[in-house]
């Protein structure tokens, strides 16, 4: 799983940065929040402050006077979670199935606490492991609540006939996804994969809606080619091999629709071909695997031949030569496996790296190898 924020590039496009980075000040409005469930604290005192500031009043006046900031029923915004209580010690995120040990009674994640026969906080031996779904209630709660935040519109030509403000909602699928897609990396890599795979397919459902109003916004569409594409890592990490193929296969047609000017882009839609042929591979279905690899390969070529001078470019041709190669070598062509390979030679040779390059050096020494090793067995 990529560990690229794919909300990120959005939230540059905007004049700011991935909203999971924003150092922006939280929203100045809707200070009438009541005391967090969880915490206890109230947060109305730090808004009125904020309001209290004489060198920020004028920001308030470039926002559309229409719109009602978004606001945490909690209490939180998406700058300053303190997610303690509602989050697993063990892998770092928002509780999943959450559970408790006993006899200690300390909560996680039922998949990370399993894993363990001491409990990890205070290292008690676990006895058994019980639901707590007042709990996961709460944790379900606070997701729910936090990206879906009704704002009603102050007049103009907006007023419904009853002369009341018709209630709409702001597009808060940037702050939500990333908050998501962060959530789902932290489970992702402590191996907690039904948790990631449970936040990408809320965030992924969240685009999903968007784009049913918005069907031709290009962030939105990029957004959902990199989430599904996640989404078949974690089906494929969990042994779900045609599950994977359809998010992976579903991803490179989102991304597919887009411009291949954005390395990014053409990088994820590439390895998102490669990983549908991969799996066809394994499965024994070569000619499939073949032309799963050949859309790749055409990718990256394009990219190329733009981006001739970017070296990961070059590198990600001679990966997908190399493939097509294999594959045509497994089906009894060897004349165009070893053409495939001796290209990927050259395009690799050809390659000059500076000193503050090493990482992309072992990786074009490591393809290089392998090249050399295939043409040594014709």
């Amino acid at each position: 799983m990529s560990s690229l924020c794919p909300f990120a590039k959005a939230g540059t496009a905007a004049g700011g940065v991935c909203p999971m980075k924003s150092d922006k000040k939280p929203d100045k409005n809707g200070s009438s929040a009541a005391a967090c469930p969880v915490t206890g604290k109230n947060h109305s005192a730090e808004n009125k402050e904020s309001n209290a500031n004489p060198a920020t009043a004028g920001e308030e006046s470039a926002e559309d006077p229409r719109m009602v900031p978004a606001k945490c029923p909690f209490g939180y915004d998406s700058n300053t979670f303190k997610l303690g209580p509602l989050s697993c010690m063990v892998c770092q995120a928002l509780l999943h199935d959450a559970s408790k040990c006993t006899p200690c009674t300390h909560k996680f994640c039922k998949a990370c606490i399993s894993r363990f026969k001491d409990c990890p906080l205070c290292g008690a031996d676990v006895e058994g492991i019980e639901p707590d779904a007042e709990l996961q209630a709460l944790v379900d709660r606070f997701i729910n609540g936090h990206a879906r935040i009704k704002r009603s519109l102050a007049g103009g030509d907006n007023q419904a006939e009853d002369g009341k403000s018709k209630v709409i909602y702001e597009d808060v699928s940037m702050e939500r996804g990333a908050f998501l897609v962060q959530q789902a990396m932290r489970a992702f890599r402590a191996q907690n994969i039904e948790s990631a795979k449970s936040r990408l397919s809320m965030c992924a459902e969240d685009i999903r809606e968007e784009l049913k109003s918005t069907k031709d916004n290009l962030d939105l569409c990029s957004q959902l080619g990199a989430v599904l594409g996640m989404l078949g890592d974690c089906c494929r990490t969990l042994g779900d091999a045609p599950s994977a193929i359809t998010y992976y296969e579903e991803s490179a047609e989102f991304l597919s629709k887009l411009p291949t000017k954005d390395l990014e882009l053409v990088h994820t839609l590439s390895v998102s071909l490669n990983k549908v042929g991969d799996l066809r591979y394994y499965d024994g279905d070569l000619q499939s695997a073949r032309s799963y690899y050949a859309r790749s390969l055409d990718v990256r070529r394009s990219s190329v031949k733009e981006h001739s001078a970017v070296a990961s470019q070059v590198i990600d041709l001679a990966t997908s030569l190399a493939k097509v190669a294999d594959v045509d070598r497994n089906l009894g062509n060897e004349e165009a496996a070893v053409e495939g390979f001796e290209e990927a030679i050259q395009c690799l040779e050809k390659l000059k790296l500076d000193s503050e390059q090493a990482g992309l050096e072992q990786r074009r020494r490591s393809v290089l190898d392998f090249l050399q090793k295939q043409l040594d067995e014709k």
